[in-house]
């Protein structure tokens, strides 16, 4: 079978329509932009209209296809994912790309964490949105979706999924995001079970696992320990760019990932392993 194996084609996402929740900063409008710089139909939501409209402005200086539109949208509960559902389809009758980026985290004491905005807002926000929204929008990404040009929803879960450690230089003294590493992981969870419901249905589903990327969420860490001590623990000597991300979302919504579902991708420049270094050799 002859293809055209061509960068232009293989990562070609011009045309499409994406939909970014939590876009309007951090990673969410870094992905946002670097698929309307591609030549993709961007929508962007979140709760802070005034920081969409910022995003926007942001977003289409740069964007090469329809200018980037905004939705103003709280997905903390399913009334709210299905109010953005329903906005974004006054709009359009087909989404290509679905982002679920929206998410927080709730740093607390380990013997006094709240239950309602450690515990239930963060698994709402993290966890019960990307259900909602992915089921409430399946038969717009199920349309004229096709084995080699599928539907695509990204779910962005972080190396917290993986990494146990609730207490670090991201929370203050004494306290811990005690919920935040269980949530992302019922990301990576919740990622399997809806690549395998939806697969039938040409919808591939993937996560994205990200280290330290600058953002609202680790400002805390990064304006209290500094810069140094954080690339300090990272391998590749500095955390993540908006290459970074923009890159790998822009691939698994491209030709060049139509074959691949279920994955979680992470995307921390090896720091992982960072508290797993060999001891060096010792001459006896």
């Amino acid at each position: 079978m002859s293809q055209d194996l061509s960068i232009p084609n293989l990562f070609n996402v011009k045309g499409k329509i994406v939909l970014v929740t939590g876009g309007g900063s951090g990673i969410g409008k870094m992905m946002a932009t670097g698929f309307a710089q591609n030549g993709a139909k961007v929508y962007i939501a979140a709760r802070k209209e005034k920081q969409l409209q910022e995003a926007v402005a942001d977003i289409n200086k740069v964007a090469t296809g329809s200018p980037a539109s905004y939705i103003v949208a709280n997905i903390n509960n399913k009334a709210g994912c299905n109010a953005l559902i329903a906005s974004f389809r006054t709009h359009e009758s087909k989404l290509h790309v679905l982002v679920n980026n929206s998410g927080v985290t709730w740093g607390g004491s380990f013997t006094d964490f709240p239950e309602e905005k450690g515990w239930d807002n963060v698994f709402a926000v993290n966890v019960k949105s990307i259900f909602y929204m992915t089921a409430g929008l399946s038969d717009l990404l199920k349309k004229g979706s096709t084995n080699e040009d599928p539907g695509r929803v990204i779910n962005i879960s972080s190396t917290a999924s993986v990494e146990p450690s609730a207490e670090g230089s991201l929370s203050a003294d004494g306290n811990g995001t005690w919920s935040y590493q269980p949530s992302k992981a019922a990301v990576n969870h919740l990622t399997s079970t809806l690549a395998v419901k939806l697969i039938g249905d040409n919808i591939t589903v993937n996560a994205i696992c990200p280290g330290l990327f600058p953002s609202k969420m680790t400002a805390f860490g990064l304006r209290t320990v500094g810069d140094a001590a954080f690339i300090a623990n990272q391998p590749t000597g500095r955390y993540g760019h908006p290459s970074d991300i923009a890159g790998l979302a822009l691939f698994l919504s491209s030709p060049a990932s139509a074959h691949i579902t279920g994955s979680h991708i992470l995307l921390d420049g090896g720091s992982r392993f960072s508290s797993h270094a060999v001891a060096p050799a010792v001459k006896l």
